[in-house]
């Protein structure tokens, strides 16, 4: 009888694993599939841009929390930024559309990152995705945003990311103002960037 559970139980174990192999392959070829995104508000109030509403209906988004580590394995929560706007991406190396909005990001980084915390969030699985190849081209691209690894994919979970790039943009008191699915460019990037920051010069 214990004989049988035993094996009842390794073949579920070797049942859920290989489920979980082909949900990931799946997830990973729709990420390709979505090159090109936009930046859409999550306020009903969109229109009119000073509007008491649109704030209103902000504070009722909260960032979800969740927690990542660096390159050294420090952990970190996107909580602990709370206090400054933040934009918030998931990538990863091996995706095309995340390559292609990269550049922008960096700039954006360099221009706002006294005023605005980037936390690039790469969606780490330990095989196709690891912390020395996302490290390697963070480092080969001479990238200087902060990279945050995903090991456990709390992140991506929390956050229901089923494709990459996403990217969010948090206002300084912790709520979701807009987001976008796919790459977006310098001028959407900036957009966002504006709707979390008041003070951009356009």
């Amino acid at each position: 009888m214990n004989r049988k559970k035993t094996w009842l139980m390794i073949i579920g174990f070797v049942v859920l694993i290989a489920g979980a192999s082909v949900l990931y392959q799946y997830l990973g070829d729709e990420v390709e599939s979505a090159p090109f995104g936009k930046i859409e508000s999550t306020s009903a109030s969109q229109e009119d841009e000073h509007s008491t509403e649109k704030q209103t209906d902000a504070q009722t988004n909260p960032a979800p929390d969740f927690t990542v580590v660096d390159e050294n394995g420090e952990e970190y929560q996107l909580s602990d930024f709370k206090g400054k706007p933040v934009v918030l991406n998931f990538w990863a190396s091996w995706c095309g559309p995340c390559k292609s909005e990269m550049p922008d990001f960096e700039k954006a980084y360099q221009k706002y990152k006294d005023e605005i915390s980037f936390l690039m969030v790469n969606l780490t699985d330990g095989s196709r995705e690891t912390v020395e190849k996302a490290s390697a081209h963070v480092k080969e691209q001479g990238y200087s945003f902060p990279v945050y690894y995903d090991t456990m994919s709390e992140a991506a979970m929390t956050y229901g990311v089923y494709s990459i790039p996403t990217s969010y943009f948090i206002n300084k008191e912790g709520n979701i103002i807009a987001h976008a699915q796919g790459a977006i460019d310098k001028e959407n990037l900036e957009k966002g960037i504006s709707m979390i920051y008041t003070n951009v010069i356009q």
